[in-house]
């Protein structure tokens, strides 16, 4: 299910009326999680006047719309996102953005390419090997939210694995088309593992996290975002766990990105100018107030969203992966070329590709506002999530 730019007022009685059926609807063909709830509708002392009302709509037929995927289902992560719908930031660009979950990276670069999305969130290495493989459909990074990849491997203390080269002779477990998995052999080469001595188990990825804790693997990788909630929620705690980010491990990548077809950019440059610009002012907000990020997420999600879940999965990507010291150089949404460099002839030997795209290739910064309204917040002014 869709959600829309409308003014909340407008949505919540659109959606008022049409819930209950498309909930059904999206449950018999894809199970509950398929279908989205919304926000109560407003109090009566909340509701528009007939003029407001009308007024509003009239405003949404001007809007430009901009169909957007997420990377995966809904998540705290998403707050810079929701908060910036909520605060109206998109509609003063002149966007009207509707987003859907997403089902992992390669999907959302064959959506994209499809013409399904116009844009989404989406792993740039798994863009790079599918450019690669489909040289007529192309498509291109214009941001680069996270500065940091989530990529982590994680094992419980008591395995006695202490760090990356321990893993040697081990049993590891991710989904087949696992990032993090497919990039271990570069990572085994960068810590002096024999990487083919790893034997991996494959699993769905709503189980990866069981096969931990029933002691199925003696480690999982994955984003930590993913991972640690479902730890933590079947017993353990932070401190049976040990965390090996890439990022410490010489595989200095970057997180997520929002992608997009050239095409499109070169059809919509002002939507996209404006879009990357409401976006990177909710992600200011959410630095500033990361509890307005967080309830803005809850208020989009639907009743089996897990609110401390959620603050867990926000507070990890605030605490590592936003703002360092090479985001205050260069500002929020773009990259050290010299880095992305590196990663991009990592991601060639890890994804076992035929060519080094140049960095042009892979991401262009042409659409996203200058420096001075991309700077993130000073440190006195970070907010911290519990």
């Amino acid at each position: 299910m869709m959600h829309s730019l409308l003014p909340k007022s407008v949505f919540n009685k659109m959606l008022k009326r049409q819930f209950i059926s498309l909930c059904l609807a999206a449950t018999a063909i894809a199970g509950l999680g398929a279908c989205q709830s919304v926000e109560a509708p407003p109090s009566a002392s909340e509701s528009p006047s007939a003029a407001d009302t009308a007024a509003s709509a009239t405003n949404t037929e001007e809007l430009t719309t901009v169909r957007f995927t997420l990377s995966w289902l809904l998540q705290g992560v998403d707050a810079p996102l929701t908060l910036a719908i909520e605060r109206g930031y998109f509609a003063e660009e002149g966007i009207e953005v509707v987003f859907e979950r997403g089902f992992g990276s390669a999907d959302t670069a064959n959506k994209i390419a499809a013409g399904q999305y116009d844009m989404g969130f989406g792993d740039m290495y798994s863009m790079i090997e599918f450019n690669e493989r489909n040289p007529d459909q192309k498509l291109v990074v214009v941001a680069v939210p996270y500065n940091k990849a989530p990529f982590a491997l994680v094992t419980l203390k008591e395995s006695g694995i202490d760090s990356v080269a321990e893993f040697e002779g081990k049993k590891l477990g991710a989904p087949a088309g696992d990032a993090p998995r497919r990039l271990w052999s570069v990572l085994a080469d960068e810590v002096g593992v024999e990487s083919e001595s790893v034997e991996w188990v494959t699993m769905e990825p709503q189980l990866r996290e069981s096969f931990l804790l029933q002691g199925e693997v003696d480690g999982i990788s994955g984003f930590i975002y993913s991972m640690l909630p479902s730890i933590l929620k079947g017993g353990k705690t932070l401190d049976d766990l040990n965390i090996f980010y890439y990022k410490d491990n010489g595989l200095d990548f970057y997180g997520n990105v929002v992608i997009a077809q050239p095409a499109f950019l070169e059809q919509n440059p002002d939507a996209v100018r404006g879009f990357l610009r409401a976006y990177m002012r909710g992600m200011q907000d959410v630095l500033r107030d990361p509890e307005a990020g967080l309830a803005s997420v809850i208020a989009a999600g639907d009743e089996l969203m897990d609110p401390e879940a959620e603050r867990l999965r926000l507070r990890l990507a605030i605490e590592n992966l936003l703002v360092n010291e090479e985001v205050r150089q260069f500002g929020l949404g773009t990259v050290d070329p010299a880095r992305l460099e590196t990663t991009i002839q990592q991601t060639v030997e890890g994804f076992g590709l035929q060519q080094v795209p140049a960095i042009d290739e892979v991401f262009v910064d042409d659409y996203l506002p200058p420096l001075e309204e991309r700077q993130p917040p000073a440190d006195s002014e970070l907010g911290a999530l519990s």
